[in-house]
């Protein structure tokens, strides 16, 4: 391993730390004070992709970068139920990538959201190869308009990414104001996994960061 190579390890897995560190702090704050936990994950997200080197935004734009976001709504903050499904476990359809090859996951099972909107169901994967670990990415009116074109994520615990829930009811917090772009959507030479079409929304989901 060259010394760059070395450096490079080192600071992602700082990252990686950081963000795990952020996501135990929101889910404290949060069991309380919600709001108050969103605006904790926006100052500390902000700095850390203004100041990180393993921040998704590209160097030049870096230090002068602000994220958006719409306003916090407590109607899209949920606690749901893990469903299983008879293909649990199974490989799901490999889901495609903003660049290269695409990426196996199997399917946990389904989570029912009672959105505004009305229940839409989403898939919950899980990260067969990588490091593992839950995964919940969308897509909805938004996207290629106010969000990325290809959707956001919400769910990533294989990045930190995790809101919690109740484990022995088998439970996940799902709060769409926590629902931010994936880093291919600062700059292409980022690959990530792109929303599946059975998590395609008919509707907006006016939370979480915005990219206009």
């Amino acid at each position: 391993m060259t010394h760059t190579a070395a450096i490079d390890a080192l600071t992602l897995t700082d990252w990686r730390r950081r963000v795990a560190d952020l996501y135990a702090e929101v889910r404290a704050i949060a069991a309380t004070e919600p709001e108050a936990a969103w605006n904790r994950w926006r100052e500390v997200r902000d700095t850390l992709y203004r100041d990180h080197p393993q921040s998704p935004v590209p160097a030049p734009t870096r230090a002068n970068h602000q994220g958006l976001y719409w306003p916090y709504d407590p109607a899209l903050r949920f606690e749901v139920e893990v469903q299983a499904v008879a293909e649990a476990g199974q490989a799901a359809p490999a889901i495609p990538m903003s660049t290269g090859d695409a990426l196996a996951f199997n399917r946990v099972g389904v989570v029912d959201v009672p959105f505004p909107a009305g229940h839409r169901t989403l898939a919950l994967l899980w990260m067969a190869g990588y490091a593992g670990g839950l995964f919940l990415p969308f897509r909805d009116i938004t996207n290629g308009v106010a969000t990325y074109g290809a959707g956001r994520y919400l769910l990533d615990t294989a990045k930190g990414a995790d809101l919690g829930g109740d484990v022995a009811a088998g439970r996940l917090v799902l709060d769409f104001n926590f629902a931010y772009q994936p880093s291919c959507a600062f700059d292409p030479r980022w690959s990530c996994p792109l929303a599946p079409p059975e998590n395609r929304l008919d509707f907006p989901i006016e939370a979480g960061e915005r990219i206009a």
